[in-house]
């Protein structure tokens, strides 16, 4: 591929991107943002404290709480119930994760019709608790809905926090995910979850509180329904900051080379960004690659506030935070 064919493939794959579902969904947040008018963010123990990371963050005592909700859309939940009940404590755990922090327990709001139409939810959900090692305490329900609804709140603890508000200049921007999976079809969704062995998959979390608490992650955030360049762009925004980022570098199976920009906005089960410092690179790498997770720098972060995409030595703008907002969230608008 010539330099013009792999621009013009690369501008495609930023058309593509901008495009997602998943981003389009996070750009919602920026209205909700200026409805609300959140509190000022705040310095506490060297971290910042602010509305918009994946979960609230409460100090108390020598820590944090940590509070979290997800909620599903009603699709997902009409066509795979199941499987949407499982999701409700899975990505409010590894939100829990990205902060540094430890699970303690969820609760749910379950709406349905009568009869046993909630049963599939509900055992998803039992399943789920079960796997991540997380109690489910207690909730609300509703029988008398004219469908399926469900969201789930957790709450979880951190001893020293992760955010996505205090990633620095000249730190690498790393992806981690689990590439032992398969797409849940026909959603854009990485399932390295279901069939893996309980203790593995919680070991696995295991490194991300494991790592704030040696000091060698700066800022974190999961990837979300926005996919690995979403998710960094709201990082990005987070922090106030920029980067480049190598396509080829974020790790991916070898079904994705079939659809790289499925894969660039996939959901994984396992999946995280991190803002790490020279020095800690290759002992976090290290750490990953010993538990079977591909792990790989993918970008460098810095102060211009825009996010390049470079692909088959090519560069392309995708997104400039200076003149447009994802999330709202980042420190200009917060302030």
């Amino acid at each position: 591929m010539n330099a013009h064919d792999s621009s013009a493939a690369l501008a495609q794959i930023v058309t593509g991107l901008r495009a997602l579902r998943g981003i389009a969904h996070k750009r919602d947040i920026d209205a909700v943002m200026q409805t609300l008018q959140p509190p000022r963010p705040v310095r506490h123990q060297g971290h910042t404290l602010a509305v918009g990371d994946d979960c609230a963050a409460i100090p108390d005592g020598d820590g944090y709480l940590l509070f979290a909700i997800e909620g599903f859309i009603n699709e997902f939940v009409q066509q795979q119930p199941w499987f949407a009940g499982y999701c409700g404590v899975m990505v409010n755990v590894s939100d829990i994760y990205a902060m540094g922090g430890r699970p303690l327990a969820v609760v749910d709001a379950l709406w349905s019709r009568d009869g046993d139409a909630a049963r599939p939810l509900l055992e998803g959900l039992a399943e789920a608790a079960r796997v991540y090692g997380v109690a489910l305490v207690g909730g609300h329900s509703n029988r008398r809905n004219d469908r399926e609804q469900l969201s789930v709140a957790i709450m979880g603890r951190a001893r020293r926090l992760l955010t996505s508000f205090d990633a620095c200049s000249g730190d690498h921007l790393v992806a981690a995910i689990d590439l032992r999976g398969r797409y849940q079809e026909p959603y854009a969704y990485w399932n390295a979850s279901l069939g893996a062995p309980a203790e593995r998959l919680r070991a696995d979390l295991e490194l991300l509180p494991a790592m704030a608490e040696d000091g060698l992650v700066n800022a974190a955030k999961d990837i979300s329904m926005a996919g690995v360049i979403g998710t960094a762009l709201m990082l990005l925004e987070c922090s106030g900051k920029g980067a480049v980022i190598d396509l080829d570098a974020i790790p991916r199976p070898e079904v994705a080379e079939q659809d790289l920009l499925r894969w660039l906005g996939a959901f994984p089960s396992y999946g995280f960004l991190l803002s790490v410092a020279d020095a800690h690179l290759p002992q976090v790498l290290a750490r990953f690659a010993q538990r079977g997770l591909a792990a790989a720098a993918i970008g460098r972060v810095d102060d211009s506030r825009q996010l390049d995409l470079c692909w088959r030595g090519q560069q392309q703008r995708f997104w400039d935070l200076r003149e447009e907002a994802l999330i709202g969230c980042g420190p200009d608008e917060a302030a």
